[in-house]
């Protein structure tokens, strides 16, 4: 099995198996988003340790297809233990590291769509953005 495929059969396992999946009933915050192209949204839960600042745990639900579906559970494990400072200076590439593959131009809004989604449910809860917006990835 090539290193390509590898990564292929490791998407498909956290889209069929999703890490993470589930509310986290006292999250310090949650943010909704969507990819109204494709059909995608992921709701992501984010409860921070007492610091107000280190993320204790991450958790989403969310539907869509298997790019946007298996980018939110790998995200939800490569989150625990990183500020929301390390949130803010993530960038596609980091997602793209993470996925392991290269992603279609016509996949990429699939795959940032949960960083997205933590990116402005942090930005949100440091009052940097208004708390009734949505992500939506056009």
């Amino acid at each position: 099995m090539s290193g390509r495929d590898m990564y292929r059969q490791q998407i498909l396992d956290h889209y069929k198996n999703p890490r993470n999946y589930g509310e986290i009933e006292d999250a310090s915050f949650e943010h909704v988003g969507e990819n109204p192209m494709c059909g995608d949204t992921v709701k992501m839960y984010v409860k921070l340790q007492d610091d107000d600042e280190t993320i204790e745990q991450v958790s989403f639900v969310g539907d869509g297809c298997a790019i946007s579906q298996a980018s939110a559970s790998m995200l939800s494990q490569d989150l625990h233990g990183r500020t929301l400072a390390e949130i803010r200076e993530m960038d596609r590439d980091d997602i793209f590291e993470l996925l392991g593959i290269d992603v279609n131009p016509m996949r990429v809004k699939c795959a940032v769509l949960a960083e997205k989604v933590a990116q402005d449910g942090a930005a949100i809860h440091l009052g940097e953005k208004d708390l009734e917006e949505t992500t939506i990835e056009d």
